[in-house]
């Protein structure tokens, strides 16, 4: 059985998904739709090798084909929640990329509308299909009861995107929403218990000061510190720093229990081990996952994501990434963001209930 994809969004992630998807056997890009011409010619250029689909100005045009089972939205963040009110209209499967929405309430509707749709939902947090991740997560049980999980982020500033919509909180959701949702996903995976407390300092000290658009200067994060409680009684930490382009790793991860600690990198080959005793760390060597065919940007984790994707779809079994670990990802990143603008922690749940 053949997958049939339609694009929506063909800007950058658009595109790597169809890099993708081009190296899989047993599926078909079908159509594309992108509002700019651009962004039309790369998916064009990309499905060249592999598919001839149809062109389209308007993702309105795409979604009654009955030739298409599955769309990927790649479209900019502040788009998701209208394009999804019409994904809702039919029964097809989506794989929505992240953040899910911009807005709480957004997030909280689109969640609702999810549980009735007849296709799967998937939210785009391929972080977790990383393979350092991947592998941190499998040896959990080696740590006992995890108490403290720490990540760091240390890399290159925003690339430009079409028309510059990533250089504005109202259109990304912000620095917290838009990238680190993928970091709070992992925390939420990694940290027992629900989350309740958000504490954070950030600011935006160094990138785009010197851009204007329309007379706009830019309002993104580039820095930040975040701290999560959560009712077990467990915290985790983020160190966010996006003018540090010459790090030796993008992503360091440090996850402590009650017996001992994992510690990786991205990118990276291995998972430290250790218990409660000096000298007794090991180093455990992590090798790609063999049905990866396209590392791409992301370490293979997107091609490893399509494919969970589209066994889901093929065995009827319900998304591994849902509506509802997309909205708790979203949910930590504006928590840490008004702890910023207000100087106080943040409730989570009575953020979480004003808004429903």
């Amino acid at each position: 059985m053949t997958i049939r994809y339609g694009i929506i969004g063909t800007g950058m992630m658009g595109c790597e998904h169809i890099r993708n998807l081009a190296v899989m056997d047993d599926v078909d890009v079908v159509a594309v739709a992108d509002p700019n011409e651009e962004p039309r010619q790369w998916a064009e250029k990309y499905c060249a090798d592999r598919f001839t689909p149809r062109v389209h100005e308007d993702y309105r045009e795409i979604l009654d084909n009955d030739d298409i089972d599955a769309l990927v939205i790649a479209s900019p963040n502040f788009t998701h929640i209208d394009v999804m009110r019409d994904v809702f209209k039919t029964d097809k499967h989506v794989m929505l990329e992240k953040p899910m929405c911009t807005t709480l309430s957004d997030a909280l509707e689109l969640d609702r509308c999810a549980e009735s749709h007849k296709g799967i939902v998937w939210i785009g947090l391929e972080y977790r299909y990383m393979p350092t991740t991947s592998a941190l997560l499998h040896h959990l049980p080696d740590i006992g009861n995890v108490k403290m999980c720490a990540i760091q982020e240390h890399r290159f500033p925003f690339l430009k995107k079409v028309g510059d919509w990533n250089r504005f909180n109202r259109n990304t959701g912000g620095t917290l929403v838009e990238k680190c949702c993928h970091f709070f996903d992992l925390m939420n995976l990694v940290v027992p218990g629900n989350p309740v407390r958000a504490i954070a300092s950030g600011a935006q000290s160094v990138n785009h000061l010197d851009e204007s658009y329309n007379g706009e200067v830019p309002d993104i994060l580039d820095n930040a510190y975040v701290i999560v409680e959560y009712d077990s009684g467990a915290r985790a930490m983020l160190d966010l720093c996006m003018f540090a382009e010459g790090s030796k790793y993008e992503q360091m991860i440090a996850v402590t229990g009650d017996d001992g600690k994992l510690e990786t990198t991205v990118p990276g080959d291995e998972v430290f081990i250790s218990k409660r005793e000096r000298n007794s760390g090991k180093s455990v060597q992590i090798e790609m996952d063999p049905r990866v065919k396209h590392e791409g940007f992301h370490h293979g984790s997107s091609f490893l994501e399509h494919r969970e994707f589209i066994d889901a779809i093929r065995e009827g079994r319900p998304p591994a990434v849902t509506t509802r670990d997309g909205l708790m990802s979203v949910l930590l990143g504006m928590a840490a963001q008004k702890s910023i603008e207000s100087g106080q922690a943040v409730d989570i749940q009575s953020l979480l209930t004003s808004k429903q």
